[in-house]
């Protein structure tokens, strides 16, 4: 079994890293009229079971998957390969990473659970550098860790969220070499507006549904404030529209 060929063909393995942090692929799925979930962020199910099924693929083909902690939260996730054909071969299951400042991961979550049982990696999780005297999160901290989890305290930047540039570095330094995200939209928007530009390729799942109003857009930004995207390839999956792109800076030609 191997990856559908419009993956192998954008992401040719063994991706190459960049000297400093990982290659990087900014992948969601979104309905017609733009919306990632829900009211209040509440998870949708966009996807069909043929673009789930490449999502998949596409995570054997990276070392990480990262997801903010809001995801984390509301959706549960296990980011592994469950969706893929059953084989007598391992697949490849990717690194769980969690951006999350506060540590307000539950230590009963999925990602977790599965590390116990022997059916996924253990997760690392990214927060801020906290005070000494903070007890609680001490606590939190302490409980993770007894979990099972890996505990990476990063700078934050200037708008005081975890800094994408330590983060990809610290990733680099401990062995990964790809990077897939999946959201949510603070992510999202994160890593796509990133000045200088960090995601090498963005995938883009489109539903043929709509949300309306109430549900949550992809990003938080400007239109002056997103890179320009160069068409790489499109594909169906199912009922489902999927597109790659190779983000550039404005004015990039």
């Amino acid at each position: 079994m191997s990856p559908p060929e419009f993956l192998s063909n954008i992401l040719s393995p063994p991706i190459q890293p960049h000297t400093n942090r990982p290659h990087v692929t900014l992948t969601y799925a979104q309905s017609l009229d733009a919306k990632i979930a829900g009211a209040n962020g509440n998870q949708l199910i966009l996807s069909s079971k043929e673009s789930l099924v490449m999502t998949h693929w596409m995570r054997t083909m990276h070392d990480a998957i990262l997801v903010g902690v809001g995801t984390a939260l509301n959706d549960d996730p296990q980011l592994n390969t469950r969706h893929l054909p059953p084989t007598t071969t391992p697949y490849k299951l990717p690194r769980p990473v969690i951006l999350d400042s506060d540590l307000r991961l539950s230590p009963t979550c999925k990602l977790l659970k599965n590390f116990k049982l022997g059916t996924g990696l253990a997760p690392w999780v990214f927060c801020k550098i906290s005070d000494e005297n903070d007890q609680a999160f001490t606590r939190r901290r302490e409980t993770l860790i007894a979990e099972g989890a890996r505990i990476v305290s990063i700078p934050e930047d200037s708008a005081k969220r975890l800094s994408i540039t330590h983060l990809l570095e610290e990733l680099r330094s401990s062995g990964i070499s790809s990077l897939m995200v999946e959201g949510g939209r603070q992510i999202i928007s994160s890593f796509l507006c990133h000045k200088p530009l960090v995601v090498d390729i963005l995938i883009v799942t489109v539903a043929p549904t709509l949300v309306g109003s109430s549900g949550v857009g992809a990003t938080l930004e400007k239109l002056e404030s997103l890179p320009k995207l160069k068409h790489i390839a499109s594909a169906t999956f199912g009922p489902d529209s999927v597109i790659a792109c190779r983000p550039e800076n404005v004015g990039a030609s």
